[in-house]
């Protein structure tokens, strides 16, 4: 009797323009727990408008199957601009222009408007990931010098997954953020004790300042969560946009979306002042992280920003047991409050051989800068000794 036959199936690229294409199931159990590379958080920012052809994110998602199983992903898109994108290139689309080139469209392997890292490039966990890696990214870089984009470019990659970019070729960009850490702490005052007497004593002078001020705090998650919580967040966030004279990039449709589809990854901070609600942060969490995002205020109290964005995002950090808390992109003041600094990346392939050549100069200037910058800031720290935490994050 003859042993069965097995076929052999290659994998196939497909492209998805939309992840509505992709079962959430398939897609989640390659991007894990990260509630911003959700099935439900993607699919509310395009179905929302919030990240569209129309709003120059043209999703372009790439896809390894092998016959019917989803194997790997790379959540990718055409750019036509650099906005909401949080790694400045515009000096770069700038000196195309100049030369008369064109710099846009681009090809980004990216989550919109969300400067978090993680991988990519998404792939089971088994014994074919390394090759289904490569394949993805071969396949990505095969449709940019075929498509004539100018770049292809991979933002907020983890730590891991920015030395395999550059392995392969690609150039790496690095950048640096905020994070808090936590130490095992029990309480907020434990927190506060590892710290430096300044830098002790001017929390608790900005935690008085708001307490002093009648302001009160609810911390809210899940059902917890109202329409009309909704409502005065969205008021907010818009208020922080038009103060700094730019549009903002998410509608309330959006909010309405993952407020239906993932409540329970979300913490809604807001502040209340004689029983009217005055200023509002969103935050998402799963697993061990929990990510800072927007935040906005319809009056001003002296330290709520403070209060509202970090110390009541960190008690609650504290509570849940949650071991890192990312602040977001920039803000050095964070510095101060308890927040390390951390190195971030991104990495990128352009086509045109004489700018990639002038590019990589750039950069490798710049890291020597960024470097610099992160060992400034380290003998900054705010604590007594340095916490007994490793900084850089697979």
């Amino acid at each position: 009797m003859k042993p069965p036959h097995t076929l052999q199936v290659t994998p196939q690229i497909e492209i998805a323009h939309s992840i509505a294409q992709i079962q959430a199931d398939d897609w989640n159990s390659l991007a894990g727990q990260h509630p911003l590379l959700s099935h439900a958080f993607l699919n509310a920012l395009h179905e929302s408008g919030s990240a569209s052809a129309a709003t120059g994110w043209s999703p372009n998602y790439l896809l390894l199957r092998d016959q019917e199983n989803l194997i790997a992903a790379m959540p990718l898109y055409l750019k036509d601009h650099s906005y909401g994108e949080y790694v400045f290139d515009w000096a770069w689309a700038e000196a195309y222009q100049r030369n008369s080139l064109e710099y846009y469209p681009k090809l980004l392997a990216a989550i919109p408007f969300s400067p978090v890292s993680a991988n990519k490039i998404l792939t089971r966990d088994d014994e074919h990931a390394a090759s289904n890696r490569q394949i993805l990214l071969n396949a990505a870089l095969q449709i940019a010098q075929e498509s004539g984009v100018s770049s292809f470019h991979c933002l907020f990659p983890n730590t891991a997954e920015a030395a395999y970019l550059q392995a392969r070729g690609l150039m790496l960009r690095s950048g640096v953020q905020f994070h808090w850490l936590n130490a095992g702490y029990v309480s907020f005052a434990e927190f506060l004790a590892s710290m430096s007497r300044d830098k002790r004593k001017r929390i608790q002078q900005e935690r008085r300042k708001v307490r002093d001020a009648g302001v009160t705090f609810r911390r809210l998650t899940g059902a917890e969560i109202t329409e009309k919580d909704w409502d005065f967040f969205y008021q907010c966030y818009v208020n922080t946009y038009h103060q700094h004279r730019s549009s903002p990039y998410l509608n309330r449709d959006f909010f309405a979306r993952i407020g239906s589809s993932m409540s329970e990854q979300i913490l809604l901070v807001i502040a209340e002042q004689e029983g009217a609600p005055i200023a509002a942060a969103l935050n998402f969490f799963a697993g061990d992280t929990l990510y800072g995002r927007y935040w906005g205020s319809t009056k001003f109290v002296s330290g709520l920003h403070f209060e509202t964005c970090y110390y009541q995002t960190i008690e609650f950090c504290i509570e849940q047991k949650i071991t890192v808390f990312e602040g977001g992109a920039q803000g050095e003041h964070k510095l101060a409050r308890g927040f390390l600094p951390v190195p971030t990346y991104s990495a990128h392939w352009l086509a045109h051989p004489e700018f990639a050549t002038a590019v990589a100069r750039y950069l490798e200037r710049e890291t020597k800068g960024v470097d610099n910058y992160l060992s400034e800031l380290n003998e900054r720290q705010p604590f007594k000794r340095a916490p007994p935490i490793v900084l850089s994050r697979d």
